[in-house]
């Protein structure tokens, strides 16, 4: 498993980068508030990975931020959450909204994301709103402090 990478910005799109770490370059998929935090082409970044493995493919996903990559592989335990709805779950509801939106029971807040109707948001709600009472601490202290 690959679970954190530090390079230079080799390229930038809308919805991944490509990271050059020792001449190696890695396509990393983020969200885009990511992509637009990170600066641009040939300044240094570190990126918290998740890599993807299917029979055709391997798909690495980055995170700025240790605590989305925690909530991330959280929301894909859900089944139906695919990876590119959690990251879109993660763009529409960052992890401080996420948690009070599962513990509120929120599903409307679930289906602003891309590819997340009222049942997936439902099965979310359902199947998170316990784990995501227990998750790490400070998690927690690191939400409360962007909410201020």
């Amino acid at each position: 498993m690959i679970g954190k990478l530090s390079g230079h910005i080799g390229y930038i799109d809308s919805d991944h980068l490509i990271l050059d770490v020792g001449g190696v370059g890695y396509i990393i998929y983020a969200h885009p508030r990511d992509l637009t935090r990170i600066g641009g082409v040939g300044e240094a970044a570190i990126f918290w990975t998740e890599l993807q493995v299917r029979e055709d493919s391997m798909t690495l996903y980055g995170f700025l931020k240790r605590e989305d990559q925690l909530w991330f592989r959280l929301l894909r335990e859900v089944q139906g959450v695919g990876a590119k709805a959690a990251l879109s779950i993660l763009q529409v509801c960052p992890p401080d909204r996420l948690k009070f939106a599962l513990a509120a029971q929120d599903k409307a807040s679930l289906t602003q994301a891309d590819g997340v109707g009222p049942k997936l948001a439902t099965r979310i709600v359902t199947e998170l709103k316990d784990k995501a009472a227990n998750m790490p601490k400070w998690i927690e202290r690191k939400a409360s402090d962007q909410l201020s």
